[in-house]
């Protein structure tokens, strides 16, 4: 319901400051709102003697909570709403009201409104009147309804005239997104539609997964994993929701990403978890001396929804924990992001996601068991004994000593393999090979004592192989693929 407010007052005890719910507050502000006004309320309950110092003090903190969030700067005001608390004599007058009112009149603004496109309206009162109709009370998204018009309840599945409108008790006959208004249609049973949307007759869709772009919200403790459940808020809804996060492909993380759009044709890269700076994929980079983690301008999620929602394209979607312990000092609200593509088809795994080009990159390591000749080597230890080696043949490798080599096919029963070097082996890479087999073969005749000594006096290195591939994660095939 925030998304139909165009200025927020958040109200904070004076006595106690910013609580987790006002905190909330001010996270769904952020999201949905373009401006506030802070209310520190009741300071009746400050002694008279300290009372200004105290407002004083309380401003200050607040002003430095906002310091990082749009609403920095924004009015802050001390009343007392019905001093003595509430039973109190009615004879008793509020304290700053009518400066509060001042500061209102200062902030209000006329926010610009569009007539055009479908119309969309949030309901959030539903009731009949005997003889005239169910009236639908809420604000308009988007679009306009004229008298007459048809609009559509998703919800029930039915589509109803409009037989009359009023805004604040006046009847009219026309009303545009921002509007507040009451819409009577034709009769039906008010129960059925306590609050939802309603809309130009099949404009909305319902959805069984969506992709949306996405933020984590900076308060939420803790990483945000892939395949985690959320509670997932869409239009007037809430349904749990199961997530996926990818990247743009590395290569890709500094590229300016068209806003409200998704490219299928790009590929994106698979996450554990949303990368931030407190991430774990992150914290890897930092230990292998990467100052600066590089994190992707935009991440998205793929969202499986437990239950389809009805909402329109580019709608506001947040991420919420909202089963943690509401005394838990800690924020609920975990991301918020745009919904660019919903899935419709009940079976969107098989008819849509294969066209979503999200890969893992696979990296499979060996080790060269001896040379064949100028042009060829073995390899062991890249496959289990079972594995079907032939789905492997033609995949490129390298090898720790700098050649390029394709798997040419298994070699005997015990999962080893032969590599074809179309540009054959280095002179260097020869030697190495052949001093380890010549060690192997002495060790093989019981001279173990002396191999490791040898061992210690040459530090040949095994030579390794390196099998690096891309597998698609909605490919059904799961085709392996190299650059």
């Amino acid at each position: 319901g925030a998304q139909i407010i165009d200025l927020m007052m958040l109200v904070i005890d004076v006595t106690k400051g910013m609580q987790t719910q006002s905190a909330e507050c001010l996270v769904i502000g952020q999201i949905a709102c373009q401006k506030m006004v802070v209310v520190l309320n009741k300071i009746d309950l400050l002694p008279e003697g300290k009372r200004q110092s105290a407002i004083e003090k309380m401003t200050k903190k607040m002003q430095k909570t906002l310091e990082n969030t749009k609403f920095c700067g924004c009015p802050i005001v001390a009343v007392a709403a019905k001093p003595g608390g509430p039973e109190a004599p009615e004879s008793e007058n509020p304290i700053g009201v009518s400066e509060l009112i001042e500061v209102l009149k200062s902030q209000v603004y006329l926010p610009s409104r569009d007539p055009s496109g479908h119309f969309l309206m949030a309901v959030d009162h539903c009731f009949s009147i005997k003889g005239q109709g169910t009236v639908m009370t809420g604000t308009i998204l988007s679009g306009s309804v004229s008298l007459g018009d048809n609009v559509e309840i998703p919800a029930l599945k039915v589509t109803k005239k409009v037989k009359s409108m009023q805004m604040f008790h006046t009847p009219v006959t026309y009303a545009m997104q921002g509007d507040r208004v009451g819409i009577c249609v034709t009769q039906f049973d008010p129960k059925l539609l306590e609050r939802g949307l309603i809309c130009t007759p099949e404009s909305l869709h319902t959805i069984h997964a969506a992709i949306i772009s996405l933020k984590k919200i900076q308060y939420f403790r803790g990483p945000l994993q892939t395949k985690a459940k959320f509670h997932i808020t869409v239009g007037h809804e809430t349904v749990m929701g199961r997530v996926m996060f990818f990247s743009p492909a590395p290569a890709d993380f500094t590229e300016e990403i068209e806003e409200n759009a998704f490219d299928f044709e790009k590929d994106y890269l698979y996450q554990e978890e949303y990368l931030s700076k407190d991430s774990n994929s992150s914290e890897e980079n930092k230990e292998n001396d990467q100052a600066e983690v590089q994190l992707p301008r935009q991440q998205w999620a793929l969202l499986e929804f437990e239950k389809p929602v009805t909402c329109p394209k580019l709608c506001l979607v947040i991420g919420s924990k909202l089963d943690t312990d509401i005394h838990a000092n800690t924020c609920r609200l975990a991301f918020h992001g745009v919904l660019l593509q919903g899935m419709e088809d009940k079976n969107y795994m098989e008819t849509f996601l294969p066209k979503l080009k999200v890969y893992k990159l696979k990296h499979k390591e060996g080790q060269v068991e001896r040379v064949m000749d100028d042009y060829s080597v073995i390899g062991r230890s890249l496959f289990k004994k079972e594995t079907n080696i032939q789905i492997f043949v033609g995949l490129k490798v390298k090898l720790s000593t700098g050649e390029d080599g394709i798997i040419d096919g298994g070699f005997g029963q015990s999962g080893k393999f032969k590599i074809r070097i179309p540009d054959g082996l280095k002179p260097d890479t020869k030697m190495l090979l052949n001093v380890a087999s010549k060690k192997k073969s002495k060790a093989g005749k019981g001279d173990t004592a002396k191999e490791d000594e040898s061992s210690k006096n040459d530090s040949a290195q095994p030579v390794t192989i390196s099998l690096l591939f891309k597998r698609y994660v909605f490919d059904m095939q799961k085709k392996m693929i190299q650059s």
